[in-house]
């Protein structure tokens, strides 16, 4: 890894299968920047167990994410994978960011109200998550880190986590930015237009695993939600179809004005849906061709997980040392 490059760190959780919505808002833009910047991607299981998890399925799980990852790009050899619980460093970290912390500013975060309004047992990981969020991000200096607009709070906790220990003990920690993709950034339930896309839906039609085979993208695409009328546009009022565009656009590539224009003359959904789907049936063909081929070689996964360890494990050691010798903790 050439230690100039600007350091990018992000993860998703070992919770089901990648979306539509992860790949065209997350994964789909990962590839461009794997020679541009040094490049960590995460297995966050450490988060996962916030909800309860059935310990073998988490197991499982977190070996499906990282063939998942490799299957959508990210190549072994160009960038770091590894897992959150293999590291030393994430919790003890959490831990000195914590007595940092105000708790009323865990409180305000959005979505621990948001999930504690729906549940009846709300458990102290929940509320602490952000601050292991935080200890993810600073534990390896990250500058960048990739994220959608829903997580943007939780990278500024982490922003002001850091100026608070640079300041309080000394110059320690990079200041993280979060690196927000606007391109096909915000991919919406396909029947429920004003949610985004989601792993937990418990409607699966709402939403399209990166693992759906062809006939049943078709389904999901022919039965979303489109709104009453027959235009092809970006209007606002009309969410349905105008996150149907915003699919498509994310998809191809191609502007939504152009988009817009390309369907002016449709005079029915029928069509449109038809060529979306044919679209992201291409476009996730080599990604599921991939994991199928290595989604059971528990050997391969396993030594990509062992060789991202064996990186970033010093990379934790030295900046652990680092905070434990300036909040005046003992050496060894």
């Amino acid at each position: 890894m050439n230690n100039e490059k600007k350091v990018i760190l992000t993860g998703m959780q070992p919770t089901g299968f990648l979306h539509l919505g992860n790949f065209l808002g997350a994964a789909n833009n990962w590839n461009k920047i794997l020679d541009q910047y040094t490049c960590y991607f995460f297995i966050p299981n450490q988060h996962a167990i916030t909800i309860p998890q059935v310990p073998a399925n988490l197991r499982n799980a977190t070996l499906n994410c990282v063939a998942q990852y490799i299957a959508c790009g990210l190549d072994p050899n160009r960038c770091t994978i590894f897992v959150q619980s293999h590291i030393i460093g994430h919790t003890e970290l959490t831990w000195v960011l914590s007595c940092l912390t105000p708790l009323g500013q865990l409180y305000r975060m959005h979505q621990f109200k948001d999930k504690s309004a729906k549940k009846e047992n709300i458990y102290s990981g929940l509320l602490y998550y952000p601050v292991l969020m935080a200890a993810d991000i600073l534990l390896y200096n990250a500058d960048f880190v990739p994220t959608g607009e829903d997580q943007r709070q939780h990278v500024e906790l982490a922003r002001d986590l850091a100026e608070k220990f640079n300041v309080t003990y000394s110059e320690t920690f990079t200041i993280p930015s979060p690196l927000i993709e606007t391109s096909g950034a915000r991919i919406m339930s396909l029947k429920a237009p004003e949610h985004k896309m989601s792993k937990s839906d418990s409607d699966s039609n709402a939403t399209i695993y990166i693992t759906d085979e062809p006939k049943i993208i078709q389904k999901k695409i022919a039965s979303a939600v489109t709104d009453s009328g027959d235009i092809i546009a970006n209007d606002p009022k009309r969410p349905g179809i105008a996150n149907l565009l915003n699919i498509y656009c994310a998809a191809t590539g191609i502007s939504m004005e152009e988009a817009e224009e390309k369907f002016s003359t449709y005079r029915s959904y029928a069509p449109f849906k038809k060529e979306l789907a044919d679209v992201l049936i291409t476009l996730l063909e080599p990604v599921q061709e991939k994991y199928k081929s290595i989604k059971d070689d528990k050997e391969y996964l396993q030594s990509v997980i062992r060789k991202g360890t064996e990186m970033v494990q010093p990379i934790a050691y030295r900046t652990l040392s680092k905070v434990y010798r300036k909040v005046g903790f003992l050496d060894k």
